[in-house]
């Protein structure tokens, strides 16, 4: 009976043991998960350029600032479809089997794309340079995401750029633009565009294009029929702008852009958005999400409103243009040299 007793208190020791080590054990992985979690994130990044890359460099900031680090606690997959539509797709179902924590898709191919992938395996999509969510299907009329989706639209400030090239050209009368049909962003900022040229005093001249192959003949018929040129963030035709430039300049018509990059490359001027800050304000969305204190749905998709003044000086000088003085004393920033 001794024997019998004791193997009854022994067992018993053992199985509180097990018991006590198991709840130990769970204590110190609910500790794992809030404090030391890393994070594995896909970048589909739709084309390369300067505004794309500046929105993928804010980004990663966006997300440091938050203490989401790469090479610290951040693991990062970055592709480029280069302005391909059928890439955009492979690398969103890479990342959708691939299970990644969240996707950031940054112009509004690659988020359509993503977004489309990732729905039905439950990975948030974070997109930026979105130019119209709305028009793109990423959110409703009301501007609430259409899932688990949200992010930061770059859309353009069309009224404040037809203000700025009347100043500028004074006795312009027709302006052109080079869009990609398929590119919602592009279809919606024709559509504005379209509704204010007539307050001042301009004729819109549109030329559609389906793929970069079209934009040199293209632009050959656009510069025939227009005083000057104005870009979107159409992802194709910038990726194409040095090609649009080369042409303009040997006619002598400038070219305005819609963000900082194209002004330091050879476009004359810009009223637009610093890119580098838009990436990070699309970071600090992400964070919330990967922390677990909001989800995506939750979340409405943001803007920035206040555009600035961007000029190159020596593209001025180069096509005879003096840029007025209202314009020069409240310009972000002004450069006097055509980055290559």
């Amino acid at each position: 009976m001794k024997n019998k007793a004791a193997a009854i208190i022994l067992t018993m020791a053992m199985v509180t043991a097990m018991v006590t080590g198991c709840a130990g054990g769970s204590s110190s992985s609910e500790g794992e998960s809030s404090e030391g979690k890393t994070y594995t994130i896909g970048i589909s990044q739709f084309a390369e350029h300067g505004s794309l890359d500046n929105c993928r460099e804010g980004f990663l900031e966006g997300l440091a600032e938050e203490g989401i680090k790469e090479g610290e606690n951040l693991e990062v997959d970055y592709k480029n479809a280069m302005a391909d539509m059928a890439t955009a797709g492979q690398i969103s179902s890479g990342f959708a089997a691939d299970k990644v924590d969240l996707v950031c898709a940054i112009a509004t191919p690659s988020a359509q794309s993503a977004y489309n992938a990732a729905m039905d395996v439950d990975i948030p999509v974070i997109f930026t340079a979105v130019t119209d969510p709305i028009a793109a299907e990423l959110a409703d009329a009301d501007g609430n995401p259409a899932g688990e989706v949200t992010g930061t639209s770059d859309k353009l400030p069309v009224e404040e750029q037809l203000k700025m090239i009347r100043t500028m050209l004074p006795d312009a009368k027709k302006i052109g633009i080079l869009y990609t049909t398929s590119e919602a962003n592009s279809v919606s900022a024709i559509a504005e565009y379209k509704e204010l040229v007539g307050k001042y005093d301009f004729e819109l001249v549109e030329k559609g294009i389906a793929t970069t192959a079209d934009i040199p003949l293209a632009a050959e018929e656009l510069l025939r029929q227009v005083d000057c040129i104005t870009n979107l963030t159409d992802n194709t035709v910038v990726s194409s702008l040095p090609t649009i430039l080369e042409k303009a300049n040997e006619k002598k018509i400038p070219v305005f852009g819609s963000e900082i990059e194209q002004v330091k490359i050879g476009c004359l001027a810009a009223e637009g958005i610093d890119y580098i800050s838009l990436g990070k304000q699309t970071g600090k969305m992400a964070a919330q999400v990967l922390k677990g204190e909001k989800k995506a749905s939750e979340i409405p998709f943001e803007t920035i409103t206040e555009p600035g003044f961007y000029v190159n000086n020596k593209v001025a000088e180069n096509l005879g243009i003096q840029v007025p003085e209202e314009l020069l004393k409240d310009a972000a920033e002004s450069f006097d040299a055509i980055s290559e």
